[in-house]
């Protein structure tokens, strides 16, 4: 996320353009404090509403679990996970104990 004045808004107003074109997410700040939040405006926003569309870009950054997703969304792990795919988002999931189990019997 990146932090922009508004002196630095007024100067140069192309950095919040170049911002949201990238889809990042940027902090407007007024003295060093948060005034406001700006956001890409696409298709996820309208269809799925902000927050929705705010926790699965943070999924989609590895910011977020799959069970982090699904318990911010108040949904069931297959709920969630039929999203994702509707949305041709890939899904990744490690089991680590599962492959700690295994090194042992390598050693």
């Amino acid at each position: 996320m990146q932090m922009i004045g508004i002196k630095d808004l007024q100067i140069n107003p192309a950095i919040l353009t170049k911002s949201l074109e990238a889809h990042e997410y940027s902090m407007i700040t007024k003295h060093s404090k948060p005034i406001g939040l700006a956001v890409a405006f696409d298709d996820g926003v309208v269809t799925l509403g902000l927050q929705k569309a705010l926790l699965i870009e943070a999924y989609k950054n590895s910011l977020l679990s799959l069970g982090q997703l699904t318990k911010s969304l108040k949904s069931s792990k297959k709920e969630t996970l039929k999203m994702l795919s509707l949305m041709g988002i890939d899904i990744i999931e490690y089991d680590f104990k599962e492959e700690l189990s295994g090194l042992d019997t390598l050693l």
